[in-house]
């Protein structure tokens, strides 16, 4: 062998290997030094190994090392165990809860085909009380103006309608995009001196 022992081929000779392949290897130690040299250390490293204590670990120390590994869990695979987990261990709870879920889906459907039904009565029900809702929000809004700027200011606002709620936003957004950048400004100037 013309050239030096590869670590690997070392290791074949420390762990005691046999075979036609390792035959070479123990030639070329015979006739060098620096491989003689590497085969030594190799042994000596492995009688230190063998005498040191073994190590014992504490019991919980595979818990402790689990719960820092980050684990990935595909979205589907969390939530079916997180749908597994609001199923009642006790047979007594899981029966009730079964008759629970049965119940309200029946009423869910009953009520869904009334209201189909009664499409019409619905519709008119909910757009209704989408204009109530509406209302109250715009005099919210108005008695806010009116608080912060004016009567004048409210009177106005209720005149404009939904244009006045979109002024209002703009000129609020202004106002804090005004502010932002007066501060951030602000904040530069201090630093750079």
């Amino acid at each position: 062998m013309e050239r030096h022992l590869l670590p690997d081929e070392i290791d074949q000779l420390l762990d005691g290997e046999v075979g036609f392949e390792t035959a070479p290897l123990k030639a070329h130690v015979r006739g060098c030094a620096e491989c003689t040299q590497a085969l030594e250390r190799g042994r000596a490293v492995v009688q230190e190994l063998e005498h040191l204590p073994q190590l014992r670990p504490s019991l919980a120390f595979s818990d402790r090392v689990m719960s820092k590994v980050q684990v990935f869990v595909p979205w589907h695979v969390a939530l079916a165990d997180w749908a597994r987990g609001l199923v009642p261990r006790n047979r007594s709870w899981r029966i009730a809860a079964i008759t629970g879920l049965a119940t309200a889906g029946a009423l869910l459907t009953a009520v869904s085909v009334w209201a189909l039904m009664r499409l019409d009565a619905v519709l008119f029900v909910s757009e209704m009380l989408w204009d109530r809702l509406r209302a109250e929000a715009m005099s919210l809004l108005a008695s806010a103006v009116g608080s912060v700027l004016g009567d004048g200011a409210a009177v106005a606002f209720r005149a404009s309608g939904a244009m006045g709620v979109g002024l209002l936003v703009a000129a609020l957004a202004g106002c804090a995009l005004l502010a932002f950048g007066t501060v951030r400004a602000v904040a530069a100037r201090s630093r750079a001196r």
